[in-house]
C-alpha cells in the first residue's frame, strides 16, 4: 500500500489533429532536448529513443502545424544539426504553461482524493 507521500495526480495534455497527437508530454520533452542539445540524434540518445521514433515524432509535429517545430541543417564536416524555430519555442513554452495551470486547477479535487485513498 502506498503511504500519502507516495499518491500523486499526473496531468497529461495531449492536442490531437485528426487521429494524430500533435503536441504532448512526450513530444514537448523531445523538444526541449533538441533545443538544449542542437540535434534530434543527440536527444533521441538523451531520452531513450531511437533516431527514426525521434525523427517520427519531429515530422508529426512538424506537419501538424502551420509552420516547422524544428527545423534541421545536413551533415558535412562539422555535422548536422537542429534547431527549434521561434514557433517550436512558443509552443514548448505555451505547452508547459497549460500543463501548470491545469496542475493548479486540480489540486482542490486532488486533495479530496488523496484524502479519501487508503
Amino acid at each position: 500500500m502506498a503511504t500519502k507521500e507516495e499518491l500523486t495526480c499526473i496531468t497529461r495534455i495531449r492536442v490531437l489533429s485528426g487521429n494524430q497527437i500533435a503536441l504532448g508530454p512526450g513530444k514537448v520533452a523531445l523538444l526541449e532536448e533538441i533545443d538544449r542539445s542542437g540535434s534530434i540524434s543527440k536527444a533521441a540518445r538523451k531520452l531513450g529513443l531511437s533516431y527514426r521514433r525521434a525523427w517520427t515524432l519531429v515530422d508529426t509535429m512538424n506537419k501538424n502545424f502551420k509552420s516547422c517545430l524544428v527545423t534541421g541543417s545536413v551533415g558535412g564536416k562539422k555535422g548536422g544539426g537542429a534547431n527549434l524555430t521561434p514557433l517550436g519555442a512558443k509552443m514548448t513554452k505555451t505547452y508547459r504553461a497549460m500543463e501548470a495551470k491545469a496542475e493548479k486547477a486540480l489540486q482542490g479535487n486532488w486533495k479530496t482524493i488523496k484524502q479519501s485513498l487508503k
